[in-house]
This record gives C-alpha cells, structure tokens and sequence, in this order.
C-alpha cells in the first residue's frame, strides 16, 4: 500500500470479522497491523445499501471512492437453511460478489480480498487440506450453493487479474470465533452456541450438556488474530490464489477441551455433561497453514484460552444486547 491517502472500505463490517478488523484498527499500536497514516477505514453495513442490487452497489463505490476493499458480506446461514435454499445462496452471493469485484474493477480499486470458507474445499479429500485442492472435487452436499459461490470469487479473481490487471485475492479462515459473533443456541456456530448454553445452564444452576462426546477437532482462530491477519494480506500478500488463515495443525483442540475451557472461563461450578446420543459430525478438517507461516513466520497467535476468556467477558458483559 502507498503512502498517499488509502479508503479502505470493509463489506460486511458490523459482522464477526468487520469488527474485529475494526478493533485492531482502532487498539492495535504495531505498525504491521494497526491503522497507519493516511489510512481512512470506512466498515459498511446493511444500512449503506443492498449489494446484491447493482445500482445500490455501484452508488456505495461512488460514494466512498475506495482505493481498497475487505470483501466480507454475504448471504450466510445455518445447515437447515442452505439445505431448504441453496439456489438462493448460490444466486445472492454471486451477485454480491460479482457486485463487489466489477465496481471496484470500474472505480480502479488497487488490491481487494474476499473471505471465502473452508467449505469450499471437496467433500472428500485428504488432509491436512492447502489452497490447491479447492477445485478438486465438488463440496460437500449440503450447502453446494453457498460453496460454488464463493469458490468463483477465486475464479473471478483469476479472470479479473488476466484480463485487466486488478490485483483481487482471497483468504480460507477456518472456525472463527471471538466478540461480536452470532450466539444463538441453534443457529450459531460451536462455540458461541456452547458459551451461551453454558450462560444459562450456570443461570439456572442445571446441567452444562454438550451434544456429541466431545472427541471432533477444530482448529479454531481468534476474530482479532484473523483481523491482523487480513490487514496483513491487504497490505503484503503478492499472489492472486487464495490463503489459508489458520492456526498450525497442532493447535487443532477437541470438542470437550472446548467444553472444559467455556466452563473454567465462566467459573461453571454444576455438571458438564456429553450426550452421546447426539451425532459428532465430521471428526476433523485440518487445514494447512505453512503457506501462510512461510509468508509471515513471526505472526503469533493468541492462546486459544486467552482468546476464549475475551470472548466469554465481552459475552457476559454485553448478554443483553448480542446476537443471540
């Protein structure tokens, strides 16, 4: 990035990772990832306008005139959703997409990264999975939609740098978590879901029940951790093939370990019990992130119970107003 004056505008920037890019901006004092001068930071939100209507979306651009964009909007839902509507998701998020990439070709933006997912990559694979196996296969059946759409941003990307030049990139987070996020007790991913059933199990002195026996693996990623990280690969990250941000693999944690650090953090003092009843899921999906450690060997992530006890105070201290 140029030392003239940046706009750099966050889609999606009221969601999970839009804030923590927001904070990292706003608290982190190392040059290498907090706001630099010159830098104007401008996170959209719904409120700015529906990106999958074009005239709204080419209005946004012409409004803010970024010379960088952080792509992270999109139409996202929980498993029973995708399943009911996976046209839709496929439809939308193009749009959003296509949106997104086609004004910021047409307003000359300099360089912008897409969030896209790890359930992009084939259903069946080998792992550890890396960035070269995203087209190997087709995803998992259950959200094909949302999954083909957000493997064209990779080819969007592609297409965008051959045949005009744009510097448009993407980056594969694995299981985010952190403040902000959604802890709804269905539709919500395993941790907040977990934090917040374990919230009211406290409340109501009764047992902390966790579906499944605790054995799957995740490797998880701190929301501020991958905040740097993505104004890391804005700032430095050459290539146009997508980046894998991730913790190392021997960072994977279990389930119950999960479980056990929510119950430490909240100082749970009943039962913490694992129904067995209830299906596991998949056993692990680990990802590779020695691409990523070989472009940036000195990034240090935060410890997973560090990151879980921020995560459980700002819950605990914000329970009436979060997503839940």
């Amino acid at each position: 990035m140029s030392s003239e004056k940046s706009v750099i505008m966050v889609t999606g920037g009221s969601g999970l990772v839009g804030k923590a890019i927001q904070w990292v901006i706003d608290n982190v004092q190392d040059p290498r990832y907090g706001k630099r001068e010159g830098e104007e930071w401008v996170f959209l939100t719904s409120k700015d306008g529906d990106l999958t209507d074009p005239a709204a979306a080419k209005a946004i651009f012409e409004k803010y005139r970024p010379t960088h964009v952080i792509h992270l909007a999109a139409k996202v839902g929980g498993l029973f959703g995708n399943m009911a509507a996976n046209l839709d998701y496929f439809r939308d998020n193009l749009v959003i997409n296509d949106n997104v990439l086609h004004n910021s070709k047409e307003f000359g933006v300099q360089k912008v990264v897409s969030c896209l997912s790890t359930c992009i990559f084939p259903d069946k694979t080998t792992y550890p999975i890396d960035e070269t196996m995203v087209h190997l296969g087709p995803p998992h059946d259950s959200n094909y939609g949302y999954s083909h759409a957000k493997r064209m941003v990779d080819i969007m990307n592609r297409g965008y740098h051959d045949q005009y030049g744009c510097n448009f990139t993407s980056v594969i987070p694995t299981n985010v978590f952190g403040p902000h996020d959604n802890f709804h007790l269905v539709n919500s991913h395993v941790i907040p879901g977990l934090i917040h059933k374990c919230y009211l199990a406290s409340e109501s002195r009764t047992d902390f029940i966790v579906a499944g026996t605790g054995t799957p693996l995740r490797q998880f990623i701190y929301s501020r951790d991958l905040a740097k990280l993505f104004i890391w690969t804005l700032r430095e990250y050459k290539e146009i093939t997508p980046l894998i941000l991730s913790v190392p693999e021997e960072q994977e944690v279990s389930i119950k370990d999960v479980a056990e650090a929510i119950v430490t953090a909240m100082d749970y003092k009943e039962g913490l019990k694992f129904d067995i009843t209830k299906a596991d899921g998949q056993y692990k999906k680990t990802a590779s992130n020695k691409k990523l450690m070989t472009l940036n060997p000195d990034f240090e992530f935060t410890p997973f119970k560090d990151a879980l006890q921020e995560t459980v105070q700002w819950f605990t201290a914000n329970y009436d107003s979060i997503r839940k």
